[in-house]
């Protein structure tokens, strides 16, 4: 069962009567009255992460990965509460020394502030992060209007790039080696749009499972289809250069997630507005498509207008 289908099967009436859960349906809860706004995410070794032989990289990306999900909604995150499972080989005093002092650089450089946790024993190594933001409103999922266009910041692809070198499936020189590792560790996240998204993003999300499969999270209540243009899907020069060497294929390295970037749409009014954002922050946005009519299916077009076969539409867990 997908996970989506197990949560509106089984959880979902449980929420019935609390609007701020959103239907359990959103990247967040938000309580608009207090101004509340939390995420929830779990991390896996093997799953969400591959192994922990570098734990001072890994908790910065799990920590990124989840206030992520407060600041596609327009939200700056203030708190944080963390807990984990693992065992004296994970948790040794050296990794505890590695892990609490990349908490505290990424404290730093985000604004957060650790707020509490639980630590459990177990064999097999899992965290979780709870994440806490205030604001008086947010970018909802499900709100995206006829003819939108869409949007992405950044890059995508490069994280992907990066596991399937730590999976020794490419070999490429040393320099790219550490750009595509970095990328995987290390997503950049652009607090400074934060609140400038609430002024023209309709409806947005964050890329966790892969550009198609979180448009159409973005979508799943909504009766519309997309068009999106392959060749304005924004990525790195590094991953050009690693498609030409290696004839790989683009939409499999933009469609398995892991990006942490920003995918919203808005109204063709607001081009202007969002130009000038993102010269004046120096965010890359890149314009990628267009929301339409349910009574157009959903596509991928090249620059010669060719429909494009997508072989996965990003990461989804089956139970």
């Amino acid at each position: 069962m997908h996970e989506f289908h197990l949560i509106k099967k089984y959880f979902s009436k449980l929420s019935n009567k609390n609007k701020s859960s959103l239907n359990l349906n959103d990247d967040v809860f938000f309580d608009k009255s207090k101004k509340l706004v939390i995420s929830m995410d779990t991390y896996v070794e093997g799953i969400h992460f591959l192994n922990f032989k570098k734990p001072d990289l890994v908790i910065k990306k799990i920590i990124r990965s989840s206030i992520s999900d407060i600041i596609c909604k327009g939200v700056k995150p203030k708190y944080y509460f963390i807990s984990g499972s693992g065992n004296k080989r994970s948790f040794s005093s050296t990794n505890l020394k590695k892990i609490s002092k990349s908490l505290k650089q990424e404290q730093d450089k985000y604004n957060i502030l650790l707020c509490g946790g639980d630590t459990v024993y177990s064999n097999k190594l899992s965290f979780t992060v709870t994440s806490v933001g205030f604001s008086q409103k947010i970018i909802l999922r499900n709100k995206a209007k006829l003819n939108d266009d869409i949007y992405v910041t950044g890059n995508l692809g490069d994280s992907f790039a990066g596991l399937n070198i730590l999976k020794k499936k490419i070999s490429i020189n040393n320099s790219l080696n550490k750009y595509f590792e970095g990328k995987y560790y290390l997503p950049d996240l652009h607090l400074k749009l934060g609140n400038k998204l609430l002024t023209f993003a309709n409806t947005s999300i964050d890329i966790s499972d892969g550009l198609i499969a979180d448009l159409e999270k973005l979508l799943n209540n909504q009766q519309f289809s997309y068009k999106l243009n392959l060749d304005s899907i924004p990525i790195s020069k590094n991953l050009k250069k690693l498609i030409i060497q290696k004839k790989l294929d683009k939409t499999t390295y933009i469609s398995q997630g892991d990006d942490y970037q920003i995918l919203f749409t808005a109204n063709s009014s607001k081009s202007r507005i969002i130009n000038k954002t993102s010269k004046s922050l120096g965010i890359k946005i890149s314009k990628i498509g267009k929301i339409c009519s349910n009574s157009e299916k959903s596509q991928i077009i090249d620059q010669k207008g060719n429909k494009i076969a997508v072989k996965t539409k990003g990461y989804s867990h089956r139970f």
